[in-house]
């Protein structure tokens, strides 16, 4: 079923069919809690109308998804099946960050870490000196 630019989906049925969630309630829970945003708006009911060239801007689990409707569902189908009913139009992750000590750890391949005999040899040494 292809939709045209005049009809409407219900936001948590659609955000379900597009597999954002694993179930219609979960999906209900986002949409009246206040996670989802359409074209900027907040929404609070699961009922709310989307139809084809609406952004759907969502915060779920510590993160932002901002999708643009470009069909909506009839039924919840496979994982390529979804992805038509939308255009993903987030921004890409931030890079992962390396920490700043981690290059003074670094040993050299296949070292490993130090052994007893390896700890009791440096203690000497240090008694030494």
């Amino acid at each position: 079923m292809t939709f045209d630019k005049a009809q409407k989906q219900r936001v948590d049925k659609w955000l379900f069919f597009a597999r954002v969630v694993k179930s219609r309630s979960l999906a209900a829970k986002l949409a009246a809690g206040g996670h989802v945003r359409v074209n900027g708006v907040k929404i609070n009911q699961a009922a709310y109308g989307i139809k084809i060239d609406d952004v759907l801007t969502i915060s779920l689990n510590q993160q932002i998804i901002i999708y643009k409707v470009l069909n909506g569902g009839e039924r919840r189908g496979p994982a390529p099946e979804a992805r038509l009913l939308y255009e993903d139009l987030s921004p890409p992750p931030p890079p992962k960050t390396v920490p700043r000590n981690a290059a003074k750890i670094q040993r050299d391949a296949g070292t490993g870490r130090p052994t007893k005999r390896d700890r009791r040899l440096t203690d000497k040494l240090r008694d030494q000196l």
